[in-house]
């Protein structure tokens, strides 16, 4: 007799042998696509960076694969999208970063560079895949039409959204020489705008955060500057209860460190650093809690060099 697990083995063997190869596959890739779409999870719970630095790069390319067949599907989308960049972000801009010799460093912001662009893109076909049209009036420049378009976003878009703003800014980030990239930074805050407009509260302020890091970078005639930033470090520590380590790295680095504010810069790194990755509280955070901690590390070691 079959146990209960057999059971259900055989039955999902008889099943798809009645759909035939070709539905075969399908049914096969789409599984897949909707378990790597939900594996982020995962991922954020886990306190060794180096582990999931070594393991990304292979479930990306399945990804990539996956959507070759699948060009539409929104969850695949949107993890790869977030998944490029935050691999990019977190892992190959920081080696840059710290890399000592400058050949090695321009290399790897170049490829940081490239792979923000990859994200950014499939951010944009998620956006389209729900909207068709919606990637090109963000793209297109004008501001009336983009509006009109992300008027028709909803709630189910607020991750995309939130992605497409992150992955596009740190394109951005890294093409400060290529004037019609920065000429994009509107459309780029625009997606996220309108994606707090329809979810403050998203992921407990998660869309505060990113705002930390853009208004601590454009001038208060764009609508940031220090004041704005502080305020909304301030928002996003109260809908997060100070569970995650990134808005106060962010404000650390673009404003306390622009105003060489050594001693409000050294607060905030050892406020980080004397954070505990383990409270049960904060566990679901630990993988960008742990990456904040080790850079905090790294910016703590070069205080004489960061202040004049």
């Amino acid at each position: 007799m079959l146990r209960p697990v057999n059971v259900h083995r055989a039955l999902w063997a008889v099943a798809a042998l009645s759909l035939g190869p070709g539905c075969v596959k399908r049914f096969a890739e789409e599984s897949m696509a909707d378990a790597l779409s939900a594996q982020g999870d995962s991922f954020q719970s886990d306190d060794d960076p180096q582990l999931i630095q070594t393991a990304l790069p292979f479930g990306l390319k399945v990804m990539e694969s996956l959507l070759s067949d699948l060009p539409k599907h929104r969850g695949l989308l949107l993890a790869a999208c977030s998944g490029f960049a935050g691999y990019g972000d977190a892992f190959v801009q920081e080696e840059a970063d710290e890399a000592v010799d400058p050949a090695l460093a321009k290399a790897g912001h170049e490829r940081a560079r490239r792979l923000f662009a990859r994200a950014q893109g499939y951010c944009l076909r998620g956006l389209d895949a729900a909207h068709p049209g919606l990637a090109a009036a963000l793209l297109a420049g004008d501001v009336k039409r983009r509006a009109a378009a992300l008027a028709e976003t909803n709630r189910d878009d607020v991750p995309t959204l939130y992605w497409t703003a992150v992955s596009w800014s740190l394109l951005i980030g890294n093409s400060l020489n290529d004037l019609h990239l920065i000429g994009q930074l509107p459309a780029a805050a625009a997606a996220a705008e309108r994606a707090l407009a329809i979810e403050p509260d998203w992921n407990e302020g998660t869309l505060d955060d990113f705002f930390v890091s853009l208004d601590a970078a454009r001038g208060v005639e764009l609508g940031g500057g220090p004041q704005k930033a502080k305020q909304v470090l301030a928002r996003s520590i109260a809908r997060s209860h100070g569970q995650r380590l990134g808005p106060l790295l962010s404000y650390a680095e673009g404003v306390l460190l622009k105003a060489q504010d050594r001693k409000g810069f050294e607060a905030a790194l050892q406020e980080i650093l004397a954070f505990d990755l383990d409270q049960p509280s904060a566990r679901q955070n630990r993988l960008a809690n742990a990456l904040a901690q080790r850079r905090a590390r790294w910016l703590a070691a070069r205080l004489d060099e960061l202040f004049l």
